[in-house]
């Protein structure tokens, strides 16, 4: 039993506190805002867009077969042809101009999120004292 206790305790704590969870929740547009207005500066300043695309490749590997041999089952390896994704960053055209109209209208709204966040994060505190 105490061992059980242990790892659950470490579970909770890694959760964060009633108030951290509560301020996290009510926070989640003001992060994401903020990370596009990260993007959107890092594309302004390159001059260009990154987009992740998945590509796929084939590969050898081993694939396993079950046979009978003289009413055994006998697993036998064997080569076969097997596929992989993984993820490229391309360089993408944008239109700077666009791209700056975006830049302040994120501006503004991470603003406005930041406003609305305060009054929340007092209420957490308000509610989940520490």
């Amino acid at each position: 039993m105490k061992r059980l206790i242990f790892p659950a305790l470490l579970l909770l704590a890694a959760c964060g506190t009633p108030q951290e969870q509560c301020i996290n929740r009510n926070t989640r547009d003001l992060r994401v805002v903020e990370r596009l207005i990260v993007e959107t500066e890092g594309n302004l300043q390159r001059g260009y867009a990154l987009v992740t695309v998945t590509e796929y490749e084939d590969y050898w590997g081993t694939c396993y077969e079950t046979t009978t041999v003289d009413g055994q089952p006998v697993v036998q390896p064997r080569l076969c042809l097997k596929e992989r994704s993984y993820t490229v960053e391309r360089p993408k055209a944008i239109d700077l101009n666009e791209e700056a109209r975006k830049l302040d209208s994120l501006k503004t709204k991470r603003r406005e999120l930041a406003r609305q966040a305060e009054a929340v994060i007092k209420e957490c505190k308000a509610q989940y004292p520490e």
